[in-house]
């Protein structure tokens, strides 16, 4: 699916199967509603909602960044026993109109995180 709005950089589309994403062998989150975000030529983001994410892992940092495509970014620091990435997860809580569905999902910095894709057999 295509954002809606005038913004013909960035496209957004439902991931076929489920996302597992593990920091330091640590499952963080699992989900089969997975939005990936396709932006200019930056690799794809996988976006999963906050509801698919293991909270107790997940630090709000005062840390925040601007895109002008998307708005105004919030992050997280993963911290698991032994091991903790700072600002390693951002969110877009206020997103702009053209991306709204990526309210209330999260997306990791990829060199950060493990992600494994498990597609359903047909």
């Amino acid at each position: 699916m295509k954002s809606a709005g005038l913004n013909p950089v960035i496209s957004l589309e439902q991931l076929t199967g489920c996302l597992l994403v593990k920091f330091h062998g640590i499952q963080i989150a699992a989900s089969a509603h997975v939005l990936i975000l396709n932006e200019a030529n930056y690799p794809p983001v996988y976006y999963v909602p906050r509801e698919d994410i293991e909270e107790k892992y997940f630090a709000r940092t005062d840390h925040t960044s601007y895109c002008p495509y998307k708005g105004d970014a919030n992050y997280f620091t993963l911290q698991v026993p032994g091991h903790e990435a700072a600002n390693a997860v951002w969110t877009y809580e206020h997103p702009k109109v053209s991306v709204a569905p990526i309210r209330d999902y999260v997306a990791f910095y990829p060199d950060q995180v493990e992600f494994k894709v498990i597609v359903p057999e047909d």
